[in-house]
């Protein structure tokens, strides 16, 4: 297991790309002006020792020098030890409604992304819950199983968007189906589907019976709503510019509107509530109070207890290609004129 102390030093590795460009056009500019003031074997002539060679391994050794003492800042540690121990928790899935009504922007900075950040939330109140995760539109997917690596947990979440999906529409039937099959153990007495949607259903039918097949089997739906009563228009984007409005088959702008009614009798025949989504302070600590009257079931899990810093190592390494830089002259050796890599020959 690799851990990152400070991720943040990995922005600079962006200087490696614009250091190699700014050579490669430094190289171009050379060129172009030698040739104002003589030919190239007049040049060669003037210069015999100058190895073209060189240049590129010292730009090599200079990126990989500068590479290695980032990762070095970073402070990559690895787990070296690995411990099984008891927790008590609830096991919890969020099923999130990635369809394109979750573009909508009556909510900032729209309801997909406001989705993200309460689920985001959620986590970081829990202790020692075990959580899932799984997209759904017109099907459902698995993101995440029933784990308690809440890291890898979020990073999959952000991951999530609307064209992770082909298959579009609202299906909420299909993630509660799914959701039934993710709880792993028969001995867990709580067992919570968080479903994170605007409520735009196309199954609403089949998603009372998913309700009912799921309740039977131990699960409280909680429903959570994102989005305005009032509606908004589905824009496209692209790059981040809006370019149009969805539209229905009349050419007129689709708006799509939060379905409150559809999320609390979910929530109601599921034994859950329905929970609004606007005030993310407010749902969350809501949840955590819900998920704190819940008896805890104790079970172990496999976790790493030790991390060994392996910062030395990449600093190390990035002090000697730098050390090789330096010395390394521009010049041609003895040794690489026998290599005659570029088949040269010196002029009569």
């Amino acid at each position: 297991m690799i851990q990152l102390d400070e991720k943040i030093y990995l922005y600079l590795l962006a200087i490696v790309p614009v250091m190699v460009l700014a050579f490669f056009f430094l190289q171009i500019w050379k060129k172009r002006t030698q040739r104002q003031f003589a030919e190239s074997k007049l040049l060669k002539r003037l210069a015999p020792n100058k190895s073209n060679l060189k240049s590129g391994l010292k730009l090599i050794f200079l990126s990989l020098g500068i590479t290695f003492l980032i990762i070095g800042l970073v402070n990559p540690k690895i787990g070296t030890k690995l411990e099984t121990v008891k927790r008590e928790g609830v096991d919890i899935v969020f099923a999130l409604d990635v369809s394109k009504s979750m573009l909508a922007e009556d909510i900032a900075p729209n309801r997909l992304e406001k989705a993200k950040r309460l689920i985001s939330e959620i986590i970081n109140q829990l202790a020692s819950d075990r959580i899932g995760i799984i997209a759904y539109a017109g099907q459902a997917y698995p993101q995440l199983p029933i784990t308690t690596d809440y890291g890898a947990a979020k990073m999959f979440l952000q991951s999530m968007n609307t064209d992770m999906l082909s298959s579009q529409g609202t299906a909420i039937n299909a993630a509660i189906d799914l959701a039934s099959t993710y709880y792993d153990d028969s001995e867990q007495t709580n067992r919570v589907l968080f479903i994170v949607s605007d409520g735009e259903d196309h199954s609403e039918r089949t998603t009372l019976d998913a309700v009912e097949y799921a309740t039977q089997n131990g699960i409280r739906i909680f429903t959570i709503g994102v989005g305005k009563p009032k509606g908004a228009p589905i824009p496209i984007k692209r790059k981040g510019i809006v370019e149009t409005l969805k539209k229905d088959n009349q050419g007129e702008v689709v708006i799509t509107k939060l379905n409150e009614d559809v999320l609390s009798e979910i929530a109601d025949r599921g034994n859950g509530e329905y929970i609004n989504g606007s005030n993310t302070e407010n749902a969350v600590e809501y949840i955590k109070e819900q998920l704190n009257q819940m008896d805890k079931k104790e079970f172990e899990a496999k976790q790493f207890a030790e991390y060994k810093d392996q910062f030395q190592w990449f600093l190390g390494i990035g002090l000697l290609f730098l050390f090789l830089d330096i010395f390394l002259l521009d010049r041609k050796t003895k040794w690489l004129k026998k290599l005659n890599l570029f088949n040269e020959h010196d002029d009569e």
